[in-house]
């Protein structure tokens, strides 16, 4: 008799211990914005009749289910378990602890009096750190973006009266859509501008969502006269790489064909003349630059002063570069790296990209450490050079 209450004790033990429900995150270090995996799975042993689990929201993250639940019969430990896992997307909002959780699984099972009886089986929370977004712009993490930019003629040639279709798409793997960037503003003075209704999407995926926006724009000039669009950058954090990179949107030329054809051309001066061009175009440029730069388009003005800050040889955002690396702080490096490169962009200036490759690997890699900072440094403040060329052998054509 003892034998056989014992038996029924373990029995009754086990069964107990099976009815567990647990948060499965992956040993990550996540930035702020980025999708953190989370499944929650449940093992059970009694049979369920109901069942209702409600994943709880937050102002620390936003949430979303990316497949639909799964019941399946697995053997553990020598018994059929029934498995229950559902699989959760979730975004930190922002850099600090983040918790997730708890999580409780109403269940009713057969069994008691009424035939039936309530099983609340809860998880308990688990607790992750977040890293702040390598930029200061809204945090945009994705395993993969892409752009597309078709257009429906060529922008530098179109016909005369006739309007530009531009449409852009970006499509970002394990984002929101609320993580994409707004549309961006094409607006010139020399533009007649129409935008159409912006087109968000997400499809959800067993990996995370897939989301997409397509922006489309019809354009035309006022009076023909070429113009250029700016290209619009957009920093995004690879997860997969564990680095910043910049999505460009495209700058492309504008204007009708026939006001570049019908435009006079200009004689060139004879040989003997040459200097005295050039001593007047020297004293022109001096005399005029005041009232070039009050006069003109707004266009035009942002392109002189643009120039203009590319000859100062002051750069406040370089120095802060060294006052970062100085100081041992890698995030404030990572900020101020990104503000020089940034401004190199807005000027037109070189940049490879891979400038903070080792910066990024030490802040949000797999197995963060301490990079040289010397190495960090030079890398950061490196100017890409442009590719030599080969002239070949002497005495023979490159």
């Amino acid at each position: 008799m003892v034998i056989r209450l014992a038996l029924t004790f373990f029995l009754m033990a086990g069964v107990a211990r099976a009815e567990t429900l647990r948060l499965l995150v992956p040993e990550i270090a996540p930035v702020a914005g980025e999708m953190v995996p989370v499944t929650v799975r449940g093992e059970y042993t009694r049979l369920i009749t109901l069942e209702k689990l409600t994943f709880p929201s937050s102002d620390q993250y936003d949430w979303m289910q990316v497949s639909r639940d799964s019941w399946t019969e697995e053997r553990i430990d020598g018994r059929t378990v029934r498995v229950f896992q559902r699989r959760i997307a979730v975004f930190p909002r922002r850099a600090g602890r983040l918790t997730i959780g708890p999580v409780t699984h109403q269940l009713t099972v057969t069994g008691g009096p009424t035939g039936r009886e309530a099983l609340p089986v809860t998880a308990e929370p688990v607790t992750l750190t977040v890293a702040p977004f390598p930029a200061e712009t809204p945090p945009l993490s994705a395993r993969a973006l892409t752009v597309e930019d078709s257009l429906s003629a060529p922008p530098g040639a179109l016909g005369d009266g006739e309007t530009l279709v531009r449409r852009m798409t970006i499509r970002a793997e394990g984002a929101l859509p609320q993580q994409l960037p707004p549309r961006p503003a094409m607006r010139e003075p020399w533009l007649i501008s129409f935008a159409a209704p912006e087109i968000r999407e997400t499809r959800p995926t067993p990996d995370g969502p897939v989301t997409t926006v397509t922006w489309e724009w019809h354009l035309r000039p006022r009076t023909g006269e070429p113009g250029v669009l700016p290209a619009v950058t957009i920093p995004w954090f690879d997860t997969a790489a564990r680095r910043l990179r910049t999505a460009e949107i495209p700058a492309i030329p504008f204007g009708y064909v026939s006001f570049r054809e019908n435009r006079g051309g200009l004689d060139r001066l004879p040989a003997d003349q040459v200097w005295i061009a050039a001593a007047a175009c020297g004293s022109g440029l001096v005399a005029g630059l005041a009232a070039a730069l009050a006069g003109q388009a707004r266009r035009r003005r942002a392109d002189a002063l643009r120039i203009l800050r590319r000859l100062v040889p002051f750069d406040p955002t370089r120095r802060a570069v060294r006052r970062a690396a100085r100081s041992g702080d890698l995030v404030a490096l990572r900020r101020a790296a990104d503000r020089y490169l940034a401004r190199r962009r807005d000027l037109g200036l070189p940049v490879t990209g891979r400038e903070t490759a080792e910066l990024d690997a030490a802040l949000y890699g797999r197995t963060p450490g301490s990079p040289d900072g010397k190495t960090v440094l030079a890398s950061i403040l490196a100017r890409p050079r442009p590719p030599a060329r080969n002239h070949g052998p002497a005495g023979t054509p490159g």
